[in-house]
């Protein structure tokens, strides 16, 4: 198998299999199955509901809930590569490709990514501030010099660097360890990331605030 772009290790062959299985669907299935599963994506706190929308496609379409959450399984683990990996679209179209789904389900999933990309990278950083401290931010401006859609040729974009400290670390006030993030992404969406990150700094300077000026009581 090819060098895949949102994995570099080594995948076990179910998944391969399971991606190939995607072209068993008819058109219809598949969209209503993608749609599900990027809605989950977007939302993934809603569980029960992703789970209920699953068991509700296989009761309908006469599957059985367990190969088909399986599979559904395997699927994700395209996305979540590619969100680590800053993926393009056409990336994500080729690995799909290597995995096995045949072009047109893989341009619509691929369609799918670059819709729902901003929204998803979003969501990582919010989570990974949540739950993570930033302790410094690099970024560099570039000009797209080519691309397969010609209106973005020229247009300005910002690569971000972004350092962490794992929550661990911040208990145990052990500061060595940590993680970087890049993200690549146009100036528009690098002054949404840094509105997430002072509203979280205001966020957290009013909490540190209010338990420095709590008198005890439980009114406070």
């Amino acid at each position: 198998m090819q060098l895949l772009h949102f994995s570099k290790e080594a995948l076990p062959d179910s998944v391969s299999t399971d991606i190939q299985n995607l072209n068993k669907l008819s058109e219809e299935q598949y969209v209503s199955l993608t749609d599900i599963l990027f809605r989950f994506l977007t939302e993934p706190k809603e569980t029960d509901r992703f789970l209920s929308q699953l068991n509700e496609f296989a009761s309908e379409n006469g599957m059985s809930p367990g190969p088909l959450k399986n599979l559904v399984k395997s699927v994700l683990l395209v996305p979540n590569g590619a969100l680590k990996r800053n993926l393009t679209a056409e990336q994500v179209k080729a690995d799909l490709i290597t995995l096995g789904l045949n072009e047109d389900k893989a341009s619509h999933f691929a369609d799918q990514w670059k819709v729902r990309y901003p929204a998803l990278s979003r969501l990582a950083v919010e989570q990974t501030l949540m739950v993570n401290q930033l302790v410094d931010m690099e970024w560099k401006f570039g000009v797209t010099a080519g691309s397969s859609e010609l209106h973005k040729v020229g247009s300005i974009f910002l690569q971000v660097r972004c350092f962490f400290l794992f929550f661990s670390a911040m208990l145990t006030r052990k500061y060595s360890t940590g993680f970087s993030v890049n993200v690549g992404c146009s100036v528009l969406y690098f002054f949404k990331i840094l509105e997430v990150c002072l509203y979280f700094h205001r966020t957290m300077h009013l909490h540190l605030l209010r338990d420095s000026i709590c008198c005890g009581c439980r009114t406070c």
